[in-house]
């Protein structure tokens, strides 16, 4: 078995190899003058089972191309099976014809990923459950759940005082699934999107009254949704608001809302790797998946199971 990492998260990619007693393999990654990419890898991979770690987050299009050619690389020398490790899906979003004449994005990735010659994919807490249907190899997709579980054990004493809250309607499974682990109890946001990136909080269905809520996502991008979640449960009596997210994306003014916002803390997982900004910010935390995902890897090596990881 061989690692290797494209530049999306450098730090996550070691920290996967360091879990298992690896290293990860030497490959050059760099651009002529007019951007193009180019990419060597260093090591004989001739026969071996190879994984590539790549995140396609931003700058989306750029980590998209750097697998792609990757890929293309390592099938090119002869790798027996190259098993790509996307901890975050980007163009997750794009799952569906919202309107006439628009594309499905997280579709045509799928066939890219595919095409190039991938044989199977790892991932983490795709934004649409559907969007494994649309690889025609195997996927194998893992839940950062026990991760934040465990985060929430350690940091809330009194589990009994807390409710999970999905800050929309399409999370609620997400979000009961977190509360059945917890054995707490569930709320859920009931909010009206106007147009894309902005949201109007509209109600609360659930007691949150002195209650310590924890809103519960798969992905935040600007932050607006948790933000305003956040003002509406605290209107409505909570005792405190945190926010679990397992993809950090953060963009536009995302840092800065969630700095200025009533949140305690937002935490995250490194599926993506934060900014130097994000970093300092001083509510927002990370928790590593690299464990999970190394183990996830292990067991895709060895043939067993990776669905009891989550039993």
């Amino acid at each position: 078995m061989k690692l290797i990492a494209g530049n999306s998260n450098p730090e996550l990619a070691q920290a996967m190899a360091d879990y298992l007693g690896m290293k990860l393999t030497e490959a050059t990654i760099r651009r002529f003058s007019d951007q193009e990419i180019f990419v060597e890898v260093q090591e004989n991979v001739r026969g071996e089972d190879v994984f590539l770690i790549q995140s396609t987050s931003a700058p989306a299009n750029e980590h998209i191309m750097e697998l792609l050619i990757t890929l293309d690389a390592l099938k090119r020398a002869s790798a027996r099976r190259v098993t790509v490790v996307i901890p975050y899906f980007g163009y997750a979003r794009q799952d569906r014809k919202p309107g006439p004449r628009t594309p499905i994005t997280a579709k045509l990735v799928a066939n890219l990923i595919t095409s190039a010659g991938a044989d199977r994919v790892l991932t983490v807490d795709l934004h649409a459950g559907q969007i494994q249907g649309f690889f025609d190899i195997p996927l194998d997709h893992l839940y950062a759940r026990p991760v934040i579980v465990e985060d929430i054990k350690k940091h809330y004493t009194d589990i009994s005082n807390v409710v999970v809250v999905s800050p929309d309607v399409g999370g609620v499974v997400r979000a009961r699934s977190l509360a059945g682990k917890l054995g707490a109890d569930l709320a859920i946001v009931d909010k009206r999107r106007e147009r894309a990136n902005a949201s109007e909080v509209m109600n609360i269905i659930g007691e949150v009254d002195g209650r310590d809520c924890i809103l519960f996502d798969d992905i935040v991008d600007t932050a607006g949704t948790l933000c305003n979640a956040a003002e509406a449960l605290l209107e409505k009596g909570a005792k405190s608001v945190s926010a679990y997210v397992t993809h950090g994306v953060l963009s536009g003014p995302a840092i800065e809302r969630v700095s200025k916002s009533k949140l305690t803390s937002l935490v995250v997982t490194d599926t993506i790797a934060l900014t130097d900004t994000a970093k300092s910010c001083k509510n927002i935390r990370i928790v590593s998946i690299a464990p999970l995902m190394a183990e996830g890897i292990r067991r895709i090596s060895e043939e067993s199971s990776v669905s009891s990881l989550f039993d």
